[in-house]
This record gives structure tokens, sequence and C-alpha cells, in this order.
């Protein structure tokens, strides 16, 4: 259980290391190293994944719950301390040195060669969750009904502004009643 809990440590400092301009960015190797690397299936990642989203405060919480489910209440902690704790030094040294530099012109400079690399690190998160999440969770294989919803609410999203919480009830309760009728 040591080698564990070092091992598990380690790959969630990287990830947190990583995961400085957000969360969304590391998905797609925390997925990874989580399923691959440890015993979680991709369905415990998403419904985990789900919960972050819809428990109030921080949507990277879910760490410590992958955390206590591979390795119980130590787990959560190891996970904690590894994930946010050179996030967040790394974060304070690069302020410091961000408001140092204000003036510099390599520093806008800096902001535009970065643009491009945080939405590409966003866009391939939201691909592995859609993937996760359109798949059956039995089959693995793609599921018509679950692309449908999401073309439809994606539809509305761009359309008009509705509470997407709203939405996310609304689109359960459609595949719920569409999957049982």
């Amino acid at each position: 259980m040591k080698t564990q809990l070092i091992k598990l440590g380690l790959v969630f400092a990287m990830l947190g290391i990583f995961a400085v301009g957000g969360g969304t960015a590391v998905l797609p190797e925390m997925q990874h190293a989580t399923v691959h690397w440890f015993s979680l299936t991709d369905r415990q990642f998403r419904d985990i994944y789900s919960l972050g989203q819809v428990a109030p405060g921080p949507n990277m919480s879910m760490v410590l719950v992958i955390g206590y489910r591979l390795l119980g209440a130590i787990g959560a902690l190891v996970v904690g301390f590894a994930f946010f704790l050179p996030d967040c030094a790394l974060t304070l040294a690069a302020n410091r040195l961000w408001t140092r530099f204000e003036g510099s012109p390599w520093r806008l400079s800096v902001q535009r060669g970065m643009a491009p690399v945080a939405i590409g690190l966003m866009c391939a998160g939201t691909y592995a969750i859609a993937r996760l999440t359109l798949a059956s969770p039995i089959t693995g294989v793609l599921n018509p009904l679950s692309i449908g919803i999401a073309v439809i609410i994606t539809a509305i999203l761009l359309w008009r502004h509705v509470n997407p919480g709203l939405l996310v009830l609304l689109s359960g309760t459609a595949y719920l009643l569409l999957t049982h009728w």
C-alpha cells in the first residue's frame, strides 16, 4: 500500500502542476492514469467527474474522491496534498514573476502564445469526457440517444442563454424516460 500511495502522490503531483490553468486540461491524462495504472474503471471515472461538476465548490475536488475510491481516506489525503500543493506554489511563484515583468514586451508574446495551447488542452479534455459520456456504460459503443441529446442541448445553448443546470436535469430526465420507455 505504501508504494501505491507514493505512486498515487507522484501521479497527482504531476497532474496538479499541469492543471495550473484549469483542470479540464489534464482530464485525458487523469483518466488514463487512474484507469490504466490504478483500479478505476471508465464508468467510475465518469461518475466521479460528474459528481465533481454538480457538487458545490471547485470541480477539481473530484481528485479527493478518486484518492478515496482508490486507497481510502489516506489516499484522499495524499491525492489532495499532491494535486493542490505544488500547483499553489507554482502559481504563487509565477504570479510574482508575472507582476515583476508587467511592462515587458515578451509578457504579451507569452500570453498570445499560450492561448492556443490552453484552447487545445481544453478541447482534449472535453473530447475525453464526451467520449466517456456518449458511450454506452455497458458496451462502450457510442450511444445514438446520448449523441442526439448532446446535439440538442448544444443547439439550445448556442441559440438561447439557458441555465445549464436546468438543461442537465432535463436531458437526464429525457434520457431516463427514453431508455425505459
